[in-house]
C-alpha cells in the first residue's frame, strides 16, 4: 500500500472539511494579502509553486514588467480555513524567483532575521494587539460608527456600544478561536467605533501571518452585517488612533525559556533581564528608521501626537525612550514584566517588515551590549520641548517625510530589507509623501480661500 504524502493528506483534510478552493497568498508592500484561488484538486501543484505573479502589477514589489514572474510557495503549517466562507482555505506564502527565495518578499525578509536570531540561540515571540474601527457607510457618502448609540465623549470600555456591535464582534472572536488564536478579551476602545481584540502570542512569523489574515477576516465578517472594518490609523482628528502594539520577548531556541525574564540581572527593577534592556537599547538606537515601517502612512503621524483626543489623551508615544508601565514611552515594560511593548506601531503596518527591522535592531543591541539608560516612569507628555532637549531625549519622527529620511539614512534598514526592497520602500514612501503635499485639503480651503 502506497504511503500518503503530506500534500495528499492535506488535500484529503481540506476536501473532507468542504474546502473547494485554496488561496496561494503573499503580501504587497502594505502587508495586504494578494493571491489566486486554486481548486483543491490542483493543491499538489500549488504547493510546489505553480501560481505565478507579475510583481510589477503590485505596490512596492520591485520588478519591471519584463522580469520573470515570482511564484508563491505556500506555507502549509500556517494555513487557515476561512471561517466566514469554509469553501476557501488561505495559505500564507513566500515568493520565489527562478527557484530561489525572492529577496524582496516581505515574508522572506522576516525569515532572514529569524534565522539570524536562531543562530544566536533565540526564538522571537510576538503578540500584536489589534485595534480597528467598525463603520457603516452613510447616505451622504461618508461613514459613521456602526452603532448610532456610539456617541460618548469618552467611549472607552463602553458596554452598550460593544453590545450593539456584538453580532460582528462575536462572529469575529468565534472565528479567531476556531483558528486556535485563544482570544482572552475584547473591548470598545477610546474612539467611537473603535475596538480591540487581544489574543495569545506566537512566534513572530505566525503572528505576522495572523495579523495579515485578521485584517482580511474582520472586513469580510463586518461586510456580512452591513458594515466595514477600517485599519486607517486615525480616521478622526479629535479621537484616538488604532495601534498594533508589538509585545515582544526572546526565548531560548532550544528550551523555550523566556530570556526576558529577569534572573538577578534586572538593573533598573522593571521586571526584565539584562538582554531585554540591551534589546530595548538597540530598538531605540534605530527607532526613527523603525518608525517608517511600523507607522508607514501619512495618517500614522496624526496618531503619534501628545494631544488631539476629546477623552484627554492620545495614548500614543512621541519620544524615543522607554519606561515601566508607562504608556507615553515608545517602549513600555508592562507591570508583569518579562516582555516589552512597542507602542509606536499602528494597525496599518506590514507586520513582516516591522517585526524584521525591530528584531534586527534588538539583536544588534544584544551583540553590542548597548545601554538603554534609565527608564522613565513619569508622564512624558508633561515635559516641554526644553525639558526634553535638556534630558537628551529625541522625538519620534513627526511625519512620514522625517521617518523615511531616517529610514534611508540608517544602514541597518538596507541590510535588513535588501537593496531592492529598500529602494522600493524608500521610493514608494517618498512618492506617497510628495503626493500628500500636492493635495489641496478641505482644511486649506476653509482656512485660506477667503482669508485675504
Amino acid at each position: 500500500m502506497t504511503e500518503m504524502t503530506d500534500t495528499q493528506a492535506l488535500k484529503r483534510q481540506l476536501t473532507d472539511a468542504g474546502v473547494k478552493y485554496a488561496m496561494a497568498s503573499y503580501v504587497d508592500i502594505h502587508g495586504v494579502s494578494k493571491g489566486k484561488f486554486v481548486p483543491v484538486a490542483h493543491l499538489g501543484q500549488m504547493m510546489e509553486g505553480s501560481e505565478l505573479y507579475t510583481g510589477a502589477a503590485l505596490d512596492g514589489v520591485p520588478q519591471d514588467i519584463s522580469d520573470d514572474e515570482v511564484a508563491a510557495m505556500p506555507d502549509a503549517a500556517n494555513h487557515a480555513i476561512c471561517p466566514w466562507n469554509r469553501q476557501l482555505a488561505w495559505f500564507p506564502g513566500d515568493l520565489y524567483l527562478n527557484g530561489q527565495p525572492f529577496e524582496a518578499c516581505s515574508r522572506n525578509i522576516l525569515r532572514r532575521q529569524l534565522e539570524v536570531a536562531q543562530g544566536m540561540g533565540y526564538q522571537f515571540n510576538l503578540g500584536i494587539e489589534t485595534e480597528f474601527f467598525v463603520f457603516r457607510e452613510t447616505e451622504d457618502g461618508g461613514f459613521a460608527p456602526f452603532s448610532d448609540r456610539d456617541t460618548l465623549g469618552k467611549p472607552c470600555y463602553d458596554p452598550r456600544s460593544l453590545m450593539d456591535n456584538l453580532p460582528i464582534m462575536d462572529e469575529l472572536v468565534d472565528a479567531m478561536n476556531e483558528l486556535g488564536w485563544d482570544v482572552y478579551s475584547f473591548d470598545h476602545e477610546d474612539a467611537n467605533g473603535q475596538f480591540e481584540t487581544d489574543f495569545k502570542y506566537a512566534d513572530a512569523l505566525t503572528m505576522a501571518d495572523r495579523l495579515v489574515f485578521f485584517r482580511m477576516m474582520a472586513n469580510e465578517i463586518a461586510r456580512k452585517h452591513g458594515a466595514f472594518a477600517s485599519f486607517m490609523p486615525k480616521p478622526f482628528s479629535d479621537r484616538t488612533g488604532s495601534g498594533a502594539h508589538y509585545n515582544m520577548s526572546l526565548a531560548d531556541a532550544r528550551t523555550g525559556e523566556n530570556l526576558f525574564k529577569p534572573n538577578g540581572d534586572d538593573t533598573h527593577n522593571c521586571g526584565i533581564s539584562r538582554i531585554a534592556y540591551q534589546f530595548i537599547a538597540g530598538v531605540l538606537k534605530h527607532g526613527a528608521a523603525i518608525s517608517a515601517v511600523i507607522a508607514p502612512t501619512v495618517n500614522s503621524y496624526k496618531r503619534l501626537v501628545r494631544q488631539g483626543s476629546m477623552s484627554g489623551s492620545t495614548w500614543a508615544p512621541v519620544f524615543l525612550c522607554y519606561g515601566s508601565n508607562n504608556r507615553t514611552n515608545m517602549i513600555r515594560i508592562p507591570g508583569v514584566g518579562e516582555r516589552i511593548e512597542c507602542r509606536a506601531a499602528d494597525i496599518a503596518c506590514n507586520p513582516y517588515l516591522g517585526s524584521a527591522l525591530i528584531l534586527a535592531a534588538g539583536l544588534e543591541g544584544i551583540r553590542e551590549g548597548l545601554d538603554a539608560g534609565a527608564p522613565h516612569h513619569e508622564n512624558m507628555y508633561n515635559y516641554s520641548d526644553a525639558d526634553i532637549a535638556e534630558q537628551g531625549i529625541e522625538y519620534l519622527p513627526r511625519n512620514l517625510g522625517e521617518a523615511i529620511e531616517a529610514f534611508e539614512a540608517d544602514p541597518l534598514a538596507r541590510a535588513v530589507f535588501g537593496d531592492d526592497m529598500f529602494r522600493a520602500f524608500v521610493d514608494f514612501k517618498k512618492d506617497e509623501w510628495e503626493s500628500y503635499h500636492n493635495h489641496v485639503s478641505e482644511w486649506e480651503i476653509q482656512r485660506y480661500l477667503k482669508m485675504f
